[in-house]
């Protein structure tokens, strides 16, 4: 990051490259739609091009740029509370066994029930992540998704890291109670 500010241009392709596919993974995990995440993805890096005059070197530099992707995810659910949609990945109906948009397009071939089972856990898993409140959830996917340790995602969140192990055990918890409801068993 200090050399793009320094003026490297080729230094952002390597920042693009290296750091991308995470920040995406990590905005869509928190958001769950591909679309918000690639278009919040690119915002997240327009605001480093942006502040890249300013930046100094405090801190890492992916706690900083997890630092922008949340506060971008944050802004866009608050938007979104007052904005009604619709996925296709939603059950059809009263009946959460009555199939999707998505299910009734797709043409499943033979010998994919291992496929459809890890599909069906990764649904629920996603189900359940929405069930979290947004603290717990942030730092689940951090801690989970992009491995990040403990005192880093302290820093993302602005928060001591004795609360972020609370907010991961109370994640796990819930997540536990969720994937349970939802017919998951675990030891």
């Amino acid at each position: 990051m200090t050399r793009y500010r320094d003026g490297d241009s080729r230094a952002f392709d390597v920042l693009l490259r290296r750091h991308g596919k995470p920040i995406y993974n990590f905005i869509f995990r928190s958001l769950g739609n591909p679309q918000t995440a690639e278009d919040l993805m690119q915002e997240v890096f327009l605001r480093i091009v942006k502040g890249a005059a300013t930046y100094q070197h405090r801190a890492k530099f992916t706690t900083w740029l997890y630092t922008i992707a949340r506060n971008q995810c944050i802004d866009m659910i608050r938007r979104q509370k007052h904005r009604r949609t619709y996925s296709l990945d939603a059950p059809i109906g009263d009946n959460p066994s009555g199939g999707t948009m998505v299910d009734r397009v797709k043409d499943k071939a033979p010998g994919e029930d291992r496929m459809a089972m890890d599909g069906q856990f990764r649904k629920n898993l996603e189900r359940a992540l929405e069930g979290l409140n947004p603290d717990q959830r942030d730092v689940f996917v951090l801690r989970e998704f992009q491995h990040l340790p403990f005192a880093e995602i302290a820093e993302i969140v602005n928060c001591p890291v004795n609360t972020v192990k609370s907010r991961m055990r109370y994640a796990l918890e819930g997540l536990r109670a969720g994937l349970t409801e939802m017919g998951e068993s675990y030891p």
